[in-house]
């Protein structure tokens, strides 16, 4: 055998480990051609999903976010005539020379705010006299989207006209106490005020029935030597023309004639109105927690 017929085999055998490795590579693409299809067909439905996904996410979530909260309508729509809320035996115990001296305040907007005032002098002569003056305001709240809901806004209003009447600038022996049976929440502020034409026994009962706040002033004097009423009788008067104001609110609005919490009997449509703005005072008291 020739020297070039030996060296064939040998060459053959380095020969075969390349192509073993070209054969190799073949069957390893052959192999990854099914897995990157099947690869790819992951990829396009997991796209596919969450394109969908991303489709309707963001829409969902613009819906959700724009949407307006929703605001529960007040309670209460209209107000009663500030100066027939009280009965003509309740304004002559509280004001017996001025029953029939109502007058009512200015109000741009009835439904809203109104207020009535009375004024009471029994001239005794040389014996002195008894002055007396009393005052309703009445604030209804409306529900809006921008300020909430009437029954709160109410009760913020609330909070502050007690606060007022409880800081009343030269105010002396001021006391609180809570109403019973006057809306949903009521509280009786007295104090003396000293002034020039005498000693002053001052009265403020504030009370809210539902979307409205129902304020009571009531002040009396004894003039030119008479002697100073009692803050206990005057307390109790006023107590008892607070409640026959909520009652006159409830009964406007046909939800009863009672004097209790003042919910009413139906649902009530909801108001597109906006919460009214505080009014300016119109009594002549020193306190400061007079609205119309």
């Amino acid at each position: 055998m020739s020297e070039g017929t030996m060296h064939q085999p040998a060459q053959r055998d380095r020969l075969d480990p390349q192509r073993a490795k070209r054969v190799s590579r073949a069957l390893v693409c052959a192999a990854a051609v099914p897995v990157m299809l099947i690869v790819a067909g992951c990829s396009s439905d997991s796209g596919s999903g969450d394109g969908a996904s991303k489709e309707a996410g963001p829409g969902a979530t613009t819906s959700a976010a724009t949407a307006a909260p929703t605001v529960q309508a007040a309670a209460y729509k209209k107000l009663p005539e500030p100066c027939a809320v009280l009965s003509a035996k309740t304004l002559t115990e509280l004001v017996p020379k001025g029953a029939k001296s109502g007058k009512e305040g200015s109000s741009s907007d009835t439904a809203s705010r109104g207020s009535c005032s009375w004024t009471s002098l029994d001239n005794n002569g040389v014996k002195g006299s008894q002055f007396r003056w009393l005052n309703v305001s009445l604030l209804r709240f409306d529900s809006s989207q921008t300020q909430g809901e009437g029954d709160k806004l109410a009760q913020a209003y609330y909070t502050k006209q007690v606060r007022e009447a409880q800081s009343v600038t030269g105010a002396k022996s001021t006391k609180s106490e809570p109403v019973a049976g006057a809306g949903d929440e009521a509280t009786a502020v007295r104090y003396d005020l000293k002034k020039k034409e005498g000693a002053f026994k001052q009265q403020t009962v504030v009370a809210r029935v539902e979307n409205v706040v129902v304020t009571i002033d009531y002040n009396g004097a004894g003039l030119a030597g008479d002697k100073a009423p009692s803050a206990d009788t005057l307390t109790k008067a006023a107590e008892k023309a607070v409640k026959e104001a909520v009652a006159a609110v409830t009964t406007a609005n046909g939800t009863g004639s009672g004097s209790g919490a003042g919910s009413p009997s139906a649902s009530p449509t909801k108001s597109a109105s906006k919460s009214p703005s505080k009014a300016a005072s119109a009594s002549p008291s020193p306190s400061a927690t007079k609205k119309s």
